[in-house]
């Protein structure tokens, strides 16, 4: 059946031989994909006339919700709670780690911490949509100051902060500005709180209660003026008691307003919740469940000395604590892991487990419309999961960002420069996927998607690894009628010349590309030199190179073994896509080499 373009002339990706999590249960069905959004079938078939443009098997695979982290203080090294001068690279390289643990949104987490850091990184924080960049952001989590001293946990008491007269204000002033802002925790039990709450929820930010010695009707009445959250339950506040079960008892409390759903918090890393807690929660309010990771800096790292915010933390195995004492401080679970966990502590079935890290932080958000739910026209930023909850592939608006291959070797689509529609390489590779423990194909021995330093960490990669998007063609754009060519490509440095340059350039590093397909083809990558040619080889449109070495333009032949080489800042790197028709169009190139698609 032809597609009908009058809709939409975005490639439509039929995703195959699946079992989609969509109104709590798993079925037997495909998905459907334009444009970065869900399609409905029957009316693409019936309305559109259309079909697929392309189909991918997904080998019985679980395909559930993107998982959002409503409260992730930072990972890798990377502390949102500093003010850093490279704080938004660190941000950066957080937001693509996470890809790898099914992470497709989160809200960065600052603890508390003075007025200064508070004005210093917030204007560094901007919401944004995720991509090959990274998992999107949905806003700040300020979990801080304003809280209780006697339950502060890892909080540095000389941070903490009470209401003054003109409570909001107080918080404006501490904070500097809302604007990134989507969820604050505060103790309830403070004078003048409940002003600031009313703020607030009008203002559309999410409350949390939570480090706090709250009684019950204390937790009510600020459910009552807009409270919709418990911060990580029954950690850092008062432990239940049957006379007065404090802010635990708001699970099944018989004063919530009629309409409204608390939600709560859960660390399921084995350490902050005992099992039977978990259970307990859960089977009081299972629709109010929210996996968060709490991780702080040290996630991804190796034990040892850490900060969070104002404090030092030590690791020590999975538990994370405020240097020199046993108090608590954050985790370093990953998503992913709190999943399995939680599954497997409470016996609940996968949908309820995947639900609790993809709906439930959706909805206590208010972004179930798009976010979290793979309903019709929602956000297609979903994930490829094996019966055992382990991510083998994440997704964001349709396209794929992170994949597991079946050794174990694990690829990250690179994120190309917005600032050159050449997509230059240099500020491609402060963003691209590498490893450096253990080669391609060793399964648990890489350290995965971190920024790369062409300078200074580029030499010591063992491989750098860039996937080509395999249903969209060149990174660049989407192509009518054009289906990509699966090919994936393996970068690595050498120190040699370029026969054709010789004597116009002097030997440096660069780069040469080997090629690993997936099973079944050999793919292609076109080589641009429309912007280097004039420069070093006088030569006038692109080289495209084959497994055999071979050219399939007017331009010489480049053997495999060195494909090219050029200063990093002018390389310019795109995918080929092949189309049905037979022709080849590099990237939407026109023969003067200008950029006829959309910058990405």
């Amino acid at each position: 059946m032809p597609s009908n373009k009058s809709v939409s002339d975005a490639p439509i990706v039929q995703f195959t031989n699946c079992r989609i999590l969509r109104s709590h249960r798993l079925q037997r069905e495909d998905l459907w994909v334009r444009e970065g959004k869900i399609l409905n079938p029957e009316k693409l078939f019936f309305d559109e006339k259309g079909s697929a443009d392309i189909q991918l098997d997904c080998k019985d695979s679980i395909i559930a919700p993107g998982f959002i982290d409503v409260q992730i203080n930072g990972g890798f090294g990377v502390d949102f709670s500093l003010a850093t001068d490279d704080f938004k690279s660190g941000i950066d390289l957080v937001s693509q780690k996470i890809l790898s643990h099914g992470v497709t949104s989160f809200c960065p987490t600052l603890v508390t911490s003075p007025p200064s850091v508070y004005h210093q990184v917030l204007p560094q924080i901007s919401i944004r949509n995720g991509g090959a960049h990274g998992a999107g952001i949905l806003g700040a989590h300020l979990e801080g100051p304003f809280i209780s001293k006697e339950k502060k946990g890892a909080h540095p008491e000389h941070c903490l902060r009470t209401f003054e007269a003109g409570a909001f204000q107080d918080l404006l002033s501490t904070y500097g500005s809302l604007d990134c802002v989507r969820i604050v925790t505060l103790a309830p039990e403070m004078k003048r709180s409940s002003e600031v709450i009313r703020e607030l929820t009008k203002r559309g930010i999410c409350v949390s209660l939570g480090h706090s010695v709250a009684n019950l009707s204390q937790a009510e009445e600020a459910v009552q003026h807009g409270a919709t959250f418990i911060t990580h339950l029954f950690n850092a506040m008062l432990p239940f008691h049957h006379r007065d079960p404090g802010i635990v008892g708001l699970l099944t409390s018989d004063k919530i307003p009629a309409g409204r759903r608390v939600f709560y918090g859960m660390i399921s890393d084995g350490i902050h919740t005992n099992p039977a807690a978990l259970r307990i929660a859960h089977r009081a309010h299972p629709k109010g469940l929210v996996l968060v990771t709490d991780a702080i800096a040290g996630m991804g790292l190796a034990p040892g000395r850490h900060t969070l915010g104002q404090q030092v933390v030590e690791i020590d195995g999975l538990n994370t604590y405020i240097a020199g004492t046993k108090t608590l401080s954050g985790s370093v679970a990953t998503m992913d892991t709190c999943v399995r966990h939680f599954q497997e502590a409470t016996g609940c079935s996968v949908e309820t487990a995947l639900e609790a890290a993809s709906l439930h932080p959706a909805q206590l958000l208010g972004i179930e419309h798009k976010k979290g739910t793979l309903n019709y026209d929602s956000d297609a930023d979903f994930l490829m999961l094996n019966d055992g909850l382990y991510v083998q592939a994440t997704y964001i608006a349709g396209e794929e960002v992170w994949r597991q291959d079946e050794l174990g070797a694990s690829y990250q689509r690179a994120a190309f420069s917005k600032r050159n529609r050449c997509f230059q390489l240099q500020p491609c590779l402060q963003q691209i996927c590498w490893c450096s423990v253990g080669g391609v194909g060793k399964a648990g021995g890489s350290v995965l998607g971190g920024i790369v330093s062409p300078r200074s960490d580029l030499k010591d990669c063992t491989a750098l690894l860039h996937g080509v998007p395999r249903h969209r063609g060149a990174p660049v754009a989407i192509l009518q009628q054009c289906e990509a060519v699966p090919a994936f490509a393996l970068f690595y440095t050498a120190h040699t010349n370029l026969p054709h340059a010789r004597g116009r350039l002097k030997p440096f590093p660069f780069l040469c590309l080997l090629f690993a397909s997936l099973p079944g083809s050999w793919g292609w990558l076109d080589i641009g030199f429309h912007q280097l040619s004039s420069q070093l080889f006088n030569l006038k449109g692109s080289c495209c190179v084959s497994r055999s070495g071979g050219s399939r333009s007017n331009s010489p032949a480049v053997p495999l073994s060195c494909v090219l080489g050029a200063r990093l800042s002018q390389l310019a790197i795109m995918g080929e896509t092949r189309c049905r028709c037979g022709t080849v169009n590099p990237c939407g190139l026109n023969p003067q080499g200008r950029d006829q698609t959309q910058e990405k």
